[in-house]
């Protein structure tokens, strides 16, 4: 699975803003070609987009682009103009504003097309935005949708237009009042061995600790990134979907204690005077895990 701790979105139109993306820390970035680009600023942004891929020194990094809504008027040039002109230097494709799986499969259909003859050795990745409430009722048939999928995106704005959500006493509000959408996003995406990615922070970009105070928030709910808008959010969001140390050495002791304890025919043992057991095992097996993919 690629980490995806951070997911920086980056303007589609801008070369400058491109390269910085690419010399940044982010996990993942992705070339936006839908909000930030008017429709008669596309065709010059999928150039651009195109040339930032092929050209760019990109590390280690996931490199993606939105696209524009399946069954929208840009939506196939988006994927006719970038998908050739990148080839091998595109690895995943999000997908904005799905309502049902027939969405995700037209855009797989569409990359089985052009990546025909490309020789590439690993089909192109998809995640989709689940940001309607058609989406939101149907993520379990989204999630199984196709093998290309990856990540399920929540996207609170756009849900907060298609809900009809007062905005303007989200503030006020105790609570996270997207726990209900957050959590059967994460439970989909955990059924069918997909990655759970927070959108973007609703507060001020400055306020890196209420950002990073609602990465921790939603990564207890199993989302392992969150996309940043701005540069200065890869740090904070790096560090909160990451184990610490302590969670690192504690599984480790876990595992230890949990295999001296069966080499005696025991199944849980206490460790710093608590019992653990079978369920211990597969959670410090899971942050050990997650330390080794980002080492």
């Amino acid at each position: 699975m690629r980490l995806r701790r951070s997911e920086l979105s980056t303007p589609g139109w801008s070369d400058t803003m491109i390269a910085k993306a690419a010399a940044s820390t982010a996990d993942l970035v992705f070339l936006d070609l839908e909000d930030s680009v008017t429709p008669a600023a596309k065709p010059a942004a999928r150039r651009t987009v195109a040339a930032g891929l092929t050209e760019l020194d990109w590390g280690r990094k996931t490199r993606a682009v939105r696209i524009n809504a399946p069954g929208s008027e840009w939506a196939d040039d988006d994927l006719a103009a970038v998908v050739p002109a990148a080839g091998a230097h595109l690895d995943v494709v999000i997908v904005p504003k799905v309502r049902g799986g027939d969405d995700v499969r037209r855009v797989a259909d569409r990359l089985d097309e052009l990546e025909a003859g490309l020789g590439r050795e690993m089909p192109i990745g998809i995640e989709v935005l689940i940001e309607e409430v058609e989406a939101l009722i149907a993520v379990e048939e989204i999630a199984a949708s196709s093998d290309r999928l990856e990540a399920l995106i929540f996207g609170s704005g756009d849900m907060a237009a298609s809900q009809g959500v007062r905005t303007s006493l989200l503030g006020g509000s105790p609570g996270d009042p997207w726990i209900y959408h957050r959590s059967r996003i994460a439970v989909a995406a955990r059924a069918a061995g997909l990655a759970a990615i927070d959108g973007p922070y609703w507060g001020a970009i400055a306020d890196l600790d209420g950002y990073e105070a609602e990465c921790l928030r939603v990564s207890t709910l199993g989302f392992t990134g969150k996309w940043a808008i701005h540069p200065g959010q890869i740090d904070p969001a790096n560090r909160a979907f990451s184990p610490t140390p302590d969670e690192v050495a504690h599984a480790r002791r876990v595992l230890e204690a949990c295999s001296a304890a069966a080499a005696d025919g025991r199944g849980a043992v206490a460790l710093d005077g608590v019992m653990v057991d079978a369920v211990d095992i597969r959670l410090a097996e899971a942050v050990i895990g997650a330390h080794e993919r980002i080492i």
